[in-house]
């Protein structure tokens, strides 16, 4: 792959959330680890804003990849902004970026959640797709990784990123480079100098390892660390969801970012509650079956509250819903459930 002086992305991210003082390391660090990770089995609705038709194109190819791994995820494009939870825009001008995983569901549906700033029809413009939606899955940046040995010529660093063609500031720069991430931030230790979320850099910028004192060149595309990773968040098959009867608790015993599905069917049109319990933390999420497509409804993440997470929502007799819950930290009992009323 020839890079040829290619600007770089910029990933979005709104404030995190800050997490109480004196939390248990170990409830900390999965808190972190999971916090922009989708419920498996969800089904993102993107929406292509404007953009030319092998614009357009590449982006579909892009989410076909990801999904043929096989992942536990479905990617589908609608025609309706509204429908949506991920929305691409093509503005030349504002480079390329996305948000990372759930947080695109607090952008307004009036702003675009990822944007591409160049072209996709070549082969560094599919790598560029497949790192954009690789955030919207949740992933960082892999030179940010707290175990990659990186050891940067700072001033140079901050010299390349300022100029043409990304001409960001030596506070973007840190961001997106320099910054790595807490050990509490990534599971395991392997940094994948290929990733499809790594960054090229020219010669002379890194000092440590030497062998990438002449520059770093992924190879593009996802590399095989790309997909086990995604696989593992993602599993391709679960098993079938349970039925969730009303007033029934349904005890469960899941490890850290595993997850249980449930269907519920309500006998009478009303405003039910869907709620958990116990000392955990787990993101709790609603679908309504429509023909076979799961439409978001709603959900509440508990995590580093110490409360539960809770549902308050009108269902429809006759209509199927999917409730999917998500653990990130068991508690100190190990106990939790989940039931509606």
């Amino acid at each position: 792959m020839k890079y040829n002086n290619q600007p770089l992305c910029v990933p979005r991210n709104p404030a995190p959330r800050q997490l109480p003082p004196g939390m248990p390391i170990e409830r900390d660090r999965l808190l972190r680890l999971l916090a922009n990770v989708w419920v498996n089995g969800t089904e993102l609705h993107y929406f292509l804003i404007d953009g030319a038709e092998p614009q357009r194109k590449a982006v579909r190819d892009a989410f076909a990849e990801w999904k043929a791994l096989p992942l536990g995820l479905n990617f589908t494009e609608t025609t309706t902004r509204a429908a949506s939870e991920v929305r691409i825009s093509f503005d030349a001008a504002d480079g390329s970026w996305s948000y990372v995983g759930r947080d695109v569901l607090g952008i307004p549906t009036t702003e675009a959640t990822m944007n591409f700033g160049w072209d996709l029809t070549d082969d560094y413009g599919h790598t560029t797709a497949l790192h954009e939606i690789g955030h919207t899955l949740g992933l960082p940046h892999e030179h940010q990784n707290p175990f990659s040995g990186i050891v940067w010529d700072v001033e140079k660093v901050y010299a390349y990123f300022t100029g043409s063609p990304n001409f960001w500031t030596r506070a973007q720069t840190e961001s997106n480079v320099l910054q790595k991430f807490s050990t509490t931030e990534v599971d395991g230790s392997a940094w994948d100098p290929d990733s499809v979320m790594e960054y090229w850099f020219p010669a002379g910028l890194i000092l440590e390892p030497a062998q990438y004192s002449s520059g770093l060149m992924p190879a593009g595309g996802l590399s095989a660390p790309d997909r086990e990773w995604a696989k593992k968040f993602y599993p391709g098959s679960t098993p079938g969801p349970e039925v969730l009867v009303p007033f029934v608790s349904r005890p469960l015993s899941l490890g850290p970012g595993a997850q249980a599905d449930f269907v519920l069917e309500p006998e009478a049109s009303r405003q039910y509650t869907i709620a958990t319990f116990g000392a955990s933390d787990v993101v709790l999420v609603l679908f309504e079956d429509d023909g076979g497509t799961l439409r978001y409804l709603g959900g509440d993440d508990d995590s580093g509250t110490g409360l539960n997470a809770r549902l308050r929502v009108r269902l429809l007799a006759g209509r199927r819903y999917v409730v999917r819950l998500r653990l990130y930290w068991a508690g100190g009992s190990g106990d939790t459930s989940v039931m509606y009323w």
